[in-house]
């Protein structure tokens, strides 16, 4: 599986703002982005304007760090979304957002999208019982995402799930920590995606 393997802290340096991608850390006085909020590199903290395009490419590899997605598959979700009925950009939100290991990090079965995207790789995760190990999984209503039995049982990091989370889980799905399942109960709108995204920028970008 092909993935980013640049440094974490880094890439939020490199896009001037938080992008969460180590869970806790982000939230605790260890985060690199909080000691250090200029971008990486000798000439960091004189950063340049950008162009109009410079500003359309910061913002789709900022999406692109966010989700942990490579140039060649992001490219096929925005064609993607281009083909289905509705507004481009915010159908190329829905279908991140829709990918299975977004879904288990938004369901707090993992405290980061990387986190999420290990244990679906790992065979942890099930999709209506059955065991899905595709990270980029897209989900549908009404499928139940869950934690296999024999993981719930023998591993320490979904223990600790079943007596209790503090994460807030999005209104388009539904969980229950008892039993390590959620359901998902609607399509992500526009309105439940709370990452700070100007889609229409990266729409702008493609369609030069």
């Amino acid at each position: 599986m092909a993935r980013n393997l640049e440094p974490s802290c880094r890439q939020c340096r490199r896009e001037g703002l938080k992008l969460y991608l180590k869970g806790d850390r982000c939230y605790s006085d260890k985060c690199s982005f909080n000691r250090r909020p200029v971008a990486p590199g000798q000439h960091g903290t004189s950063r340049r304007k950008l162009s109009e395009y410079g500003i359309q490419l910061r913002e789709k590899q900022k999406v692109r760090r966010i989700y942990g997605i490579l140039e060649k598959q992001f490219k096929n979700y925005f064609e993607m979304a281009d083909k289905m009925k509705g507004i481009t950009g915010e159908n190329l939100l829905q279908l991140l957002e829709r990918r299975l290991d977004n879904v288990v990090y938004r369901l707090g079965f993992a405290s980061s999208r990387a986190q999420a995207r290990q244990l679906v790789r790992h065979g942890h995760i099930t999709v209506n019982g059955r065991k899905v190990n595709i990270p980029s999984y897209i989900t549908n209503v009404g499928e139940v995402i869950g934690v296999r039995e024999r993981s719930a049982s023998e591993v320490e990091h979904f223990k600790a799930l079943k007596e209790g989370t503090g994460r807030t889980v999005v209104p388009w799905l539904s969980v229950d920590y008892e039993k390590l399942e959620g359901t998902i109960t609607a399509l992500p709108s526009r309105e439940d995606i709370d990452i700070e995204i100007q889609e229409h920028l990266i729409v702008e970008l493609y369609s030069r």
